[in-house]
C-alpha cells in the first residue's frame, strides 16, 4: 500500500509497505509506526537541519555578533555593561518567543542566535577587560559553564542531541548552552589573537592566524565526522563551539584598527553587510526543521 502525505512544511512523505510483508512479518507494522513517529519527532524539532548552509549562516552570525557587539560598546561608546544589558534583554525576548513558537521559524531562530552571540561578545569583553579576569581566566570559567550546562542537560534528558529540542525544558538547556558557548568563543578568540603587551594580554597570533587556527580545527572536526565513528553529538558541539572564536577573529579582523592588525572597516557597515548576507542565505537556501546528524543513532 502506498501512502502519500504532504506535511505542514511542504515536503512530500512517502511510505511504501507491502501487505504481504506485513502478513509475513507482524512486527513490521510496529516498526513502521515507530519510524513514522521518529519522522514526526524530527518535523516537530524547532532547530534547523544541520547542513552546510547551517554552518555557513552560523559563522556569519558569529562574525556579526562580534562586529555588532563592538558597534554598541565601542563605536557608540555605551560600554560593555550597557551593551550586555541591551543584548541580554533582546536575547531573553527572542528565547521566550522561540520557546513559545509551535514550529521552527528560520528568521526567529537566527535572530535568537545573533542575540546570543552579540550578548556573548559584550559579556565576555566586560568580564575579561572591565572586571580584569583576563582572557585565560574568562575562557576557563566559561568552558566550565559550557561543560556544566551540557552535564546538567545530559543528566536531565539522557542526551544532549539537538534532535530533542522540541520541549520548553530542553529548549532552555539548549539556549543556555549556546549563550555560554558564544561567550566562551569571544574570550577564546580574543585570547588567541591579542598581543602579549595588550591589556589583557593574549597569545599574540593575530587575527589572520587566529582565524586559520580555528578554521583548521573545524576542518579537523569535519574530517573526524566523515572518517571516524566518534559520537556525532560530540562532534556537533565541538564544531558549534569552534565557530564562535572563528567568528570573533574574523569580526576583529574586519573592524580593528590597522595598528592592531585589523582592516579598520566601519563596524556598523560591516554589521549591516553581514546581516544582509545572512538574510539572503535564509531566503535563497530554504531552511527546514531537522535533527542532529546523529538522529538515527543512540550516541550522546
Amino acid at each position: 500500500m502506498r501512502i502519500t502525505r504532504i506535511n505542514s512544511f511542504g515536503y512530500i512523505e512517502l511510505t511504501v509497505q507491502s501487505a504481504v510483508e506485513r502478513m509475513g512479518n507482524p512486527g513490521m507494522t510496529q516498526r513502521s509506526s515507530s519510524k513514522r513517529t521518529n519522522g514526526a519527532h524530527a518535523v516537530l524539532s524547532k532547530v534547523p537541519a544541520v547542513t552546510l548552509t547551517f554552518w555557513i549562516i552560523k559563522i556569519l552570525a558569529t562574525t556579526l555578533g562580534e562586529t555588532g557587539g563592538d558597534t554598541v560598546s565601542m563605536t557608540m561608546n555605551l560600554g560593555y555593561l550597557v551593551g550586555t544589558a541591551i543584548f541580554a534583554t533582546a536575547l531573553v525576548v527572542f528565547v521566550v518567543l522561540q520557546i513559545r513558537a509551535k514550529a521552527f521559524h528560520p528568521f526567529l531562530y537566527w535572530a535568537t542566535i545573533i542575540a546570543s552571540t552579540t550578548a556573548g561578545t559584550t559579556l565576555a569583553d566586560f568580564a575579561d577587560r572591565s572586571l580584569g579576569i583576563g582572557y585565560a581566566g574568562g575562557s576557563s570559567v566559561l568552558l566550565a559553564c559550557v561543560l556544566g550546562m551540557l552535564g546538567l542537560w545530559y543528566r536531565s534528558q539522557g542526551t544532549v542531541s539537538v534532535d530533542t529540542v522540541n520541549t520548553p525544558k530542553v529548549e532552555a538547556f539548549y539556549w543556555a548552552t549556546i549563550t555560554f558557548s558564544q561567550t566562551l568563543g569571544t574570550a577564546l578568540g580574543d585570547w588567541v589573537a591579542a598581543a602579549p603587551n595588550e591589556d589583557p594580554p593574549g597569545m599574540g597570533l593575530g587575527y589572520e592566524i587566529g582565524a586559520l587556527v580555528f578554521g583548521g580545527a573545524l576542518a579537523i572536526v569535519a574530517a573526524l565526522y566523515f572518517s571516524t565513528r566518534i559520537s556525532r553529538v560530540l562532534l556537533f558541539w565541538a564544531a558549534f563551539i569552534l565557530t564562535r572564536p572563528l567568528g570573533a577573529t574574523l569580526g576583529d579582523l574586519l573592524d580593528k584598527p590597522l595598528s592592531h592588525g585589523g582592516l579598520a572597516l566601519s563596524r556598523p557597515l560591516a554589521t549591516a553587510a553581514l546581516a544582509v548576507v545572512i538574510v539572503a542565505c535564509i531566503l535563497i537556501f530554504p531552511q527546514r526543521p531537522g535533527g542532529h546528524p546523529a538522529a538515527a543513532s543512540n550516541t550522546a
